[in-house]
């Protein structure tokens, strides 16, 4: 058996994430325990039911360049479907002809891509953005999932 890839401190030392905590109710995994959330049951073809067939394949090409940095779980909600490693980085909302979804930075990034950008702390923003095209998903959008995949795995945490 292979060893287990240990994540580094900013002091060079061992990390091991804390396991974690699955709801009693709907069994959904939370970096937190005891995580605000709501137990809904929602499945992912019900987002994409009366959408336009071009937004499914916007959807898919969107869920393989962000399995390029690792395994995500997807998560279909009442409202959107997010993106999870340990914690959400990535969510989308369904529309009939485009997806509006944003990723999660460890830092602000300026790009006139994106459609706006919240900051919560230092080392959480939410960079919003819309495809209406497969073909908007493209290098530069790798990159932003690839980086949102380092906070979804909390390794933002560790500099």
């Amino acid at each position: 058996m292979a060893a287990k890839p240990q994540n580094k401190t900013a002091r060079g030392g061992a990390y091991d994430p804390p396991a974690m905590w699955r709801c009693p109710d709907c069994g959904r995994q939370f970096a937190n325990r005891n995580q605000s959330h709501a137990c809904g049951r929602s499945t992912l073809a019900s987002h994409f039911e009366g959408k336009s067939p071009a937004v499914r394949a916007i959807f898919e090409k969107v869920l393989r360049v962000a399995q390029k940095s690792g395994p995500v779980t997807v998560l279909p909600e009442k409202t959107r479907i997010a993106f999870q490693a340990r914690m959400s980085f990535a969510a989308f909302v369904i529309r009939k002809n485009w997806i509006d979804g944003h990723v999660v930075l460890a830092r602000r990034f300026e790009n006139p891509r994106f459609r706006r950008i919240e900051t919560f702390s230092p080392r959480n923003h939410l960079h919003a953005f819309r495809f209406e095209s497969v073909d908007e998903v493209n290098r530069e959008v790798e990159s932003w999932f690839a980086e949102a995949y380092q906070v979804g795995e909390q390794r933002h945490l560790l500099l």
